[in-house]
């Protein structure tokens, strides 16, 4: 009967959510080999390319992951940018900004409030950011192979390359690229072991 109930109570919510992302990835002109799994409302911000592949899923709201954190997935996407997520990927509470272009590679997770920036956001002069039209940030790309596990609360910054079957650990911040197969953690995060070496 509980159960029951919970159903008739969480429905319109769910009809909403389902109607939210449906309207969302029309109007963005998302492109996807198959749409993704959403839990909870995503949301979009583009006038670049957003790519998704098959069997990706989605966590976006308070009640969707239960380790808390932000509180749903948000995907910026400037112009001339382009976002890829490979197939089988799953993000959780994540925000992606992309001014010039992230990959993410098949069957990655991606953990509660992730973080990824190709974009440091402001000039790294202090003379540059004193005016508007002067300053203009430094854009590189973000790659991430292959079955990597992001680690909840980590943030990956811009020009890394993270190798395919890579770990990184809750809360690190990724300053820099990180060989496939490897443990790394910290902040900045640094090397902790091989992946050979997990029992």
């Amino acid at each position: 009967m509980i159960q029951v109930l919970k159903s008739i109570l969480t429905f319109p919510s769910q009809t909403w959510n389902g109607i939210h992302n449906a309207v969302m990835f029309r109007f963005k002109r998302v492109f996807y080999a198959a749409r993704p799994k959403i839990t909870g409302k995503i949301y979009i911000y583009k006038t670049g390319k957003v790519v998704f592949g098959t069997g990706v899923s989605i966590n976006s709201g308070a009640t969707s992951n239960p380790i808390g954190g932000d509180t749903r997935t948000n995907l910026i996407v400037s112009q001339n940018a382009v976002l890829t997520i490979g197939d089988h990927t799953g993000l959780s509470n994540c925000t992606i900004v992309c001014q010039n272009g992230v990959t993410i590679g098949k069957h990655v997770k991606i953990g509660g409030s992730v973080k990824i920036y190709d974009t440091d956001f402001h000039h790294l002069k202090y003379t540059e950011r004193e005016n508007r039209k002067t300053d203009i940030p430094l854009t590189k790309s973000v790659v991430i192979g292959d079955h990597c596990f992001i680690g909840a609360h980590s943030i990956i910054l811009k020009g890394v390359t993270i190798g395919n079957k890579a770990i990184i650990g809750a809360g690190s911040v990724v300053t820099k690229s990180i060989p496939e197969g490897e443990v790394w953690g910290g902040n900045p995060a640094k090397f902790i072991k091989k992946i050979d070496a997990i029992g």
